[in-house]
């Protein structure tokens, strides 16, 4: 059989491993949407490297847009096989690839009135008709559950704690009577992460498929989580009597800020200002995550003994509408808005920094990971001027970021989810999802480790296995 690699590959968007058996048959593991690329983000988006009419069976090992986020195009594009995820990825699947096909047509939209000379029409990846039916392929594998796919080819999800539903997927498959193990990490979790349990052991494997984020770092902050968040908007809304724009992940990152402001507010120690979650996916997202507790860690099991509603406190609110998110912006009044998307790359969140970036009383916070070269990437590089929506902007605000607050491991967390394997029996280990320069940086770890046999495979290429 043989594996390619068509993306993630030394890089860390649009998740697709491919997998083709000797008799044809093929397996893709995601199928997620390439982000923050820059200019040549649309045309990575429109080329899956492919015949997405040959591709059988489809394993998606989490929610995330960059893993999902391809899956209506595949589907439109003539796949009709199965899609295996957990309970609760198909829950968050269900709203992200909605909300992407409805981003997507807004933001086609908006550019489209906006043309100018000689430039061409925009068209949406996909739209809302295309995420239906992909709904209707998607079949559930619970954690653990032994599953076979077909004769021959067998299905395990193990517990990643990345985010609600995040699974490492591990695969049998037997071909000649023999069987060849491969697992595929998906995204690896933080061991003492805020509201997940931590990634779980797995079987050992012959090859193996490792995201690689912050192979080269260590989520180290001085201070905790919440300390920081008070810092923040103490200086920015009490002493500047500006703004807080804090682009969030709508699933998982967004209810990381909640749980961790919720503290505050249990030690009396929130500041008294208005605090708004403009996303009606996140508010989708965190209802979600309040109807499956049975992913929480051991700490915030003991904070529901004393406060029934984790993510909500004085001052919160929920925005649904586009006209109430634009009077966001001409209201004054000091804030802290919390918005989709993460890399601050499409949604609401990109008009609130094009609306606040240029006055210094307001704070632009970053709390995860950005492309290089998406704006969010763009604004921690500490770039003085930036483009939003085809037009430079002047960065006065303040710039900062909460590094450990990620849902990827650093490298220790990811030496310590591959501690229960033995080295000397792992085939070939594949770095995936991660700047090439990090990637080199890890593989040097993991040879450290034991690992001999590890590969950066490039964008399309194929290997035998």
């Amino acid at each position: 059989m043989n594996i390619a690699f068509h993306g993630a590959a030394r890089t860390v968007t649009g998740s697709k491993h491919l997998i083709t058996l000797k008799n044809g048959t093929q397996i893709l593991l995601d199928c997620g949407l390439f982000q923050g690329m820059g200019r040549v983000t649309d045309k990575l988006n429109d080329f899956f490297g492919f015949d997405a009419k040959k591709v059988t069976y489809l394993v998606l090992s989490h929610a995330h847009i960059d893993h999902c986020g391809l899956l209506p195009k595949l589907v439109a594009e003539g796949f009709e096989g199965k899609i295996f995820c957990t309970s609760a990825t198909m829950d968050l699947a269900r709203i992200l690839m909605m909300d992407s096909a409805k981003i997507q047509m807004q933001d086609a939209e908006f550019s489209n009135r906006h043309l100018r000379e000689g430039e061409e029409m925009e068209e949406p990846l996909y739209t809302d008709e295309d995420v239906t039916k992909t709904l209707s392929l998607m079949k559930i594998v619970e954690y653990e559950e032994d599953f076979e796919i077909e004769t021959g080819i067998r299905l395990r999800f193990t517990d990643a704690g990345h985010i609600l539903g995040s699974a490492a997927v591990h695969l049998t498959i037997t071909e000649d009577g023999k069987p060849t193990r491969i697992t595929f990490s998906g995204d690896v979790g933080r061991y003492g992460d805020l509201l997940l349990k931590s990634p779980q052991q797995f079987d050992q494997a012959d090859y193996i498929l490792m995201e690689s984020t912050y192979g080269d770092s260590l989520h180290k902050d001085l201070d905790p989580i919440e300390n920081m968040l008070l810092e923040i908007i103490n200086n920015t809304c009490k002493i500047k009597k500006g703004k807080v724009i804090i682009p969030a992940f709508a699933v998982g990152r967004t209810q990381e800020l909640l749980y961790a402001l919720n503290g505050l507010e249990l030690k009396g120690k929130l500041p008294d200002v208005p605090y708004y979650v403009d996303s009606p996916l996140s508010s989708k997202a965190t209802e979600i995550l309040k109807n499956h507790p049975e992913v929480y860690n051991n700490g915030v099991k003991e904070t529901l003994k004393v406060d029934h509603d984790i993510f909500g406190f004085k001052g919160l609110r929920f925005i649904e509408s586009v006209e109430e998110s634009k009077a966001l912006n001409a209201n004054p009044r000091p804030c802290v808005i919390i918005s989709a998307s993460g890399m601050a790359e499409a949604g609401r969140v990109k008009h609130h920094i094009r609306n606040n970036i240029s006055n210094q009383k307001n704070t632009i916070l970053m709390v995860g990971y950005c492309e290089p070269k998406s704006l969010g990437g763009r604004l921690i590089a500490g770039q003085k001027v930036v483009e939003i929506f085809r037009d430079e902007y002047e960065v006065k605000a303040e710039v900062r970021s909460i590094k450990s607050m990620s849902a990827h491991g650093d490298y220790e967390d990811l030496l310590q989810f591959l501690s229960g394997q033995d080295p000397a029996k792992v085939k070939q280990l594949f770095l995936v999802h991660g700047e090439y320069e990090v990637q080199q940086h890890f593989a040097g770890k993991l040879k450290d480790a034991g690992f001999k046999h590890v590969a950066i495979p490039e964008y399309h290429q194929v290997f035998e296995i």
